[in-house]
């Protein structure tokens, strides 16, 4: 008897660390691609519902798809809808793994034959970089899950000497609410809803359990996989606990729906033995089928669902910062979104600030928005410490680089922000006061633009209005300097003159240079201004940036 349940036990450890290899392996490969395809995929219901499918079949992991989606509800690129709709296409896509089981694993056992597709993975992984080590490792994943398929099944033929699918609950109202019960269980002890169907198909395979029975445990365990949602959810971000909310809302209606069905499935499969010749089939067709029915009834009532989680689950936190996701750690580019949206959000802020007070608008944002910006870069550079490493000269380190740009020109602005009275001179100064016109209308602009996800910033305007004032600066700076030495300006007005026009010099490098890094800029272009080594402008990889002379902080 211990032997026997060590084998069974000893083929679901394997099937769950093949699970894990494989699914670890190709979310390194999909890397960027991943957070492409569900950026670009999901503009409606449907084809955020289709990228879910396509997504969990490919990695073979709901959770993944589901932490995907919380990260760009998180970073502003998807809305809560079509998260919605990602997370049940999710739910359907892990019917994949019920026919891989059913098709190879048990009808094949190609156990066995995977053994040198572990073998070359393992290698690969251990002499291999980047994707060569990746693929590696994605592959050993699959071969392991094979192999664990072919030692749960042997396990579960010797189980069925020892148990009589007659002494597990039966055909009842409380015999499948038992077994659902069961299959709950299985996936929350498994942390795996694909590892709980397998195990289910290889029982039914070796004749410890029937076909209703089966089927009655992949409804609980098609269920159970929102338990662990749940948990995940707990102490999380609002956006996490709305995601969660909403898949366990529709998990449940979904089981609910196929217990009712299921008396109907089992009198079709009577009905036609000719069609639902092979068990472990028909059980991976039925858990596809309701999920399927599921998507039907449920898809057109996504936006009330969407409703009554947000009304339950209301935004709470410092307004700046509530895109950062400690669950987002896990995935870095996502984490790296939701740092970009908290600045930009910042950056808007910070931009409608500044172009009201160069206005002399009193109806403008307080001075209250500089401590709050101090305190929100506080917590987004305790965030971004907490990021995993990316790989060195990667995209994604690159992207981090600039991130760090970002950041950087982003803290000079609330730096320079503070300094009211070269602003008040400004804005009083003939000379200055239509700069300062000018630099409140690209402000108002850039703010704009940088609220909308889709939308670039215009840095070209940024960087040409940077470097007129730049010019300008130096042009009249001798001539304020000799109208002083001549008498014809009071030494202290000049001074003052010269510093106001420093001031609104830097001002508007910094936005230029903050608005740049937060342009999403593609992969070449952004490894190109990453290697710089002076912070070269946008676009500048034949001039290097305008350094504004006297000031020794300029980057």
């Amino acid at each position: 008897m211990i032997g026997v349940l060590g084998t069974v036990i000893g083929g679901i450890g394997l099937f769950l660390l093949g699970m894990i290899l494989m699914t670890d392996g190709l979310k390194a490969l999909a890397g960027d691609a991943l957070r492409s395809i569900l950026a670009r995929f999901t503009k409606n219901r449907f084809s955020a519902l289709a990228t879910g499918v396509g997504v969990t079949a490919l990695v073979q992991s709901s959770s993944a798809t589901t932490l995907a989606t919380i990260g760009f509800v998180s970073a502003g690129l998807l809305t809560f809808q079509n998260a919605i709709s990602v997370n049940i296409g999710a739910a359907l896509g892990t019917t994949s793994t019920g026919w891989i089981v059913s098709l190879l694993g048990l009808k094949l056992s190609i156990g066995k034959i995977m053994l040198p597709v572990i073998g070359f993975g393992a290698l690969a992984k251990l002499l291999g970089k980047g994707k060569l080590a990746q693929t590696g490792m994605a592959l050993a994943g699959f071969g392991v899950i094979f192999v664990g398929i072919d030692v749960l099944q042997a396990g579960m033929k010797e189980l069925s000497e020892l148990f009589n699918p007659e002494r597990f609950p039966q055909a009842t109202i409380g015999g499948r609410i038992v077994l659902g019960l069961i299959g709950i269980g299985m996936t929350v002890i498994m942390q795996s809803s694909s590892a709980a169907v397998a195990t289910t198909l290889a029982a039914l395979a070796g004749g410890t359990i029937n076909l209703e029975q089966a089927a009655s445990i992949v409804i609980g365990a098609n269920v159970g996989t929102t338990i662990t949602a749940g948990i995940a959810s707990l102490g999380a971000t609002t956006p996490a606990r709305r995601t969660a909310m909403a898949h366990i809302s529709y998990n449940a209606a979904t089981g609910a729906v196929a217990f009712l069905v299921l008396p109907l499935y089992m009198m079709l499969v009577h009905e036609l033995p000719g069609v639902f010749t092979d068990q472990a089939l028909t059980i991976a067709a039925f858990h596809t089928g309701f999920n399927l029915l599921g998507v039907i009834l449920f898809l057109p009532f996504v936006g009330t669902l969407a409703k009554i989680s947000e009304r339950v689950f209301k935004m709470k936190g410092p307004r700046l910062t509530r895109e950062l996701d400690t669950s987002l750690l896990a995935v870095p580019p996502l984490a790296i979104d939701a740092v970009r949206r908290a600045l930009k959000v910042g950056c808007a802020e910070l931009y409608e600030f500044l172009a009201a007070h160069l206005r002399g608008d009193r109806k403008g944002p307080g001075d209250e928005l500089i401590d709050e910006l101090d305190v929100a870069l506080d917590e987004i550079r305790r965030f971004l410490a907490k990021v995993p490493p990316p790989d060195v000269q990667g995209y994604e380190f690159h992207r981090q680089i600039s991130t760090m740009h970002a950041i950087d020109h982003l803290e000079r602005l609330v730096a320079e922000s503070r300094e009211k009275a070269r602003l008040e001179i400004a804005r009083k100064d003939k000379t200055l006061h239509s700069t300062c016109v000018d630099l409140a209308a690209m402000l108002e602009l850039l703010a704009t633009q940088v609220r909308e996800p889709l939308v670039e910033p215009d840095v070209e305007r940024a960087q040409a209005f940077s470097q007129r004032l730049a010019d300008e600066r130096r042009t009249a700076r001798p001539a304020i300097l000799e109208a002083t030495a001549a008498r014809k300006i009071d030494p202290d007005q000049a001074l003052a003159e010269l510093a106001a026009q420093r001031w609104l010099d830097r001002l508007a490098y910094h936005v230029w240079r903050t608005s740049h890094h937060l342009r999403e800029m593609k992969r070449k272009e952004l490894a190109q201004h990453a290697h710089t080594a002076a912070d070269a402008g946008a676009g500048a990889a034949k001039a290097p940036e305008p350094v504004i002379a006297g000031t020794q902080d300029q980057a």
